[in-house]
């Protein structure tokens, strides 16, 4: 079978020149915790750079950036791992899920999401505890409360927190999750 080659969209114009055309960015379905975990990364490469500069064209480290720089990415971590709740593409195994009959696939899956949901909760619940303990403890180099980092944290659990409670009802509402069906995202309803 013969393709044709001019069958495609056109990129290479009868000037010899190259013409592409990007199709239109839409942000409006980007939600708050994406736009948090934006911030801190761009915090964090600022620091991260002003660590390079100050050590290698100034020959004088700012002291403190290694410690931000710590603290951003804990924060990173923390808030961007809820965009992962939201997609729904945590690690897991669903081979089981092929051999099983689909109510016990279902009754499993809807466990799953049962237990997301607990345990992102008693984090949250556990990580204000410890912010309650922490009290007036202060950061190593920088005079500030170690509970502005847990605080970040206790963002990033919150918002991982209601994003499992999110996804876990699209999952009841369409009768099936990716663990049943692993070829499907949470874009398809």
């Amino acid at each position: 079978m013969m393709m044709d080659i001019d069958a495609g969209p056109k990129v290479m114009g009868d000037d010899g020149e190259f013409h592409a055309v990007d199709e239109a960015v839409d942000l409006s379905g980007t939600p708050v915790e994406a736009w948090v975990a934006v911030a801190l990364f761009w915090a964090l490469a600022g620091v991260v750079f002003l660590q390079f500069f100050t050590r290698y064209a100034l020959n004088n480290s700012a002291s403190w950036t290694e410690e931000i720089a710590r603290y951003l990415l804990i924060g990173t971590v923390f808030v961007g791992a809820a965009i992962g709740v939201a997609k729904n593409n945590h690690i897991q195994v669903d081979l089981l899920y092929r051999y099983l009959p689909a109510p016990v696939a279902r009754v499993m899956a809807t466990a799953v999401d049962a237990m997301r949901i607990v345990f992102f909760m008693a984090m949250t619940v556990y990580t204000g505890l410890m912010m309650e303990k922490m009290g007036s403890y202060q950061m190593t180099i920088i005079d500030l409360p170690m509970n502005i980092v847990y605080g970040v944290c206790l963002f990033g659990f919150a918002a991982m927190s209601l994003r499992s409670v999110w996804v876990a009802k699209i999952h009841w509402q369409r009768g099936y999750s990716v663990l049943e069906r692993p070829e499907t995202t949470m874009d398809d309803r």
